[in-house]
C-alpha cells in the first residue's frame, strides 16, 4: 500500500491492487478520496493520478493503464479496462455501471498544447460522461463526448460527436452504422431474461444452495439468499463465496447486476 497517497481511502473486500500500481493525486501527493469496490483488480504499472478516483464492485483495470487530470475520475460497477488504455480527467470523467473500455484506448478531456500567446485556438476542457453498458470495442480515440446508455463503438473509432442510446458507431470520424449493423442491443423480456439467467445457474460448477432467480423485486421472499433480480439488473449483496463466485462466472458476458440499494 506504499503506493496509495489519500486522505480518504477506502478499498472493499477481495479487491487485489498490484504492488506497482501507483494512486495519487495529481501532482503526486495525496489524492482527496480513493474509493475502490468489492473484488476489484488494479493490474501492473496502472498509474492513477487525480484528486478524486472511485470505482465500483468488480471494476478490472489491467496494467499499463493511466488515469490522469485535476478533476474526479467516477467509475461504476462492472468496469473492465484493457490494458494500456488511458483516460484524462483534466475536464472530469464519469463512466457508468457496466462499461467495457477495450485494450490501448484514449479517453480525453481537454485539449491543450499549442501556445495561445501566437493565437493558438485549440484549448479546452470539458467533461467526459458515458453512460450504462457503453462499449469502447478497442484502440479507440474519444473526445469529451456524452455517450448514452448502451451505445457501442467498433474498434479503431475515433469518435468526436455525442453517441446516442443503444447506436452502433463506426469508423475515422466515427459514424452511426446501426441501419447496417442493427442496434448494439436486441429487446429482451423479462420472462425470457429469467429463463436464460435459470440457464446460467444451472451451468455454473460451483455451491448454488443460497442463489436464487427473480423476476422483479417483489418476487424476494427470503434474506438468507442472494437474489438475482432480471427485471432491474439488480441483485441483494451478501458478500458470500458463492455470491461472489457466481458474480465472477456471470461477467464480463453472461450477466452484469448491481447491488440493490433499498428493498
Amino acid at each position: 500500500m506504499h503506493n496509495i497517497k489519500a486522505n480518504k481511502l477506502t478499498i472493499g473486500k477481495g479487491t487485489f491492487i498490484d504492488p506497482s500500481a501507483v494512486i495519487c493525486g495529481a501532482d503526486g501527493g495525496p489524492a482527496d478520496v480513493v474509493t475502490i469496490g468489492d473484488n476489484c483488480y488494479i493490474g501492473e504499472r496502472v498509474q492513477i493520478r487525480c484528486p478524486e478516483f472511485s470505482l465500483g464492485d468488480y471494476g478490472k483495470i489491467h496494467h499499463d493503464t493511466n488515469v490522469h487530470g485535476y478533476s474526479p475520475c467516477l467509475i461504476g460497477h462492472n468496469a473492465w479496462i484493457g490494458q494500456f488504455t488511458i483516460i484524462d480527467s483534466i475536464g472530469g470523467v464519469t463512466i457508468g455501471d457496466n462499461c467495457g473500455i477495450g485494450a490501448h484506448s484514449q479517453l480525453w478531456s481537454h485539449i491543450k498544447y499549442g501556445d495561445t500567446l501566437e493565437g493558438c485556438r485549440f484549448l479546452s476542457e470539458k467533461p467526459l460522461r458515458i453512460g450504462k453498458d457503453v462499449w469502447f470495442v478497442g484502440h479507440c480515440i474519444v473526445s469529451p463526448i456524452t455517450a448514452e446508455d448502451r451505445s457501442v463503438a467498433m474498434v479503431g473509432s475515433v469518435v468526436t460527436r455525442d453517441m446516442k442510446e443503444n447506436r452502433v458507431y463506426a469508423g475515422t470520424p466515427a459514424a452511426d452504422i446501426t441501419d447496417k449493423t442493427g442496434p448494439a442491443f436486441s429487446p429482451v423480456n423479462v420472462e425470457e431474461k429469467f429463463l436464460k439467467m435459470e440457464e446460467y445457474l444451472k451451468a455454473y460448477g460451483g455451491d448454488r444452495s443460497d442463489l436464487r432467480i427473480a423476476r422483479t423485486v417483489n418476487d424476494i421472499s427470503d434474506v438468507n439468499s442472494t437474489w438475482f433480480v432480471v427485471e432491474s439488473r439488480t441483485y441483494t449483496k451478501r458478500g458470500t463465496a458463492s455470491e461472489v463466485e457466481f458474480m465472477k462466472f456471470l461477467l464480463p458476458e453472461r450477466g452484469k447486476f448491481t447491488p440493490i440499494s433499498t428493498l
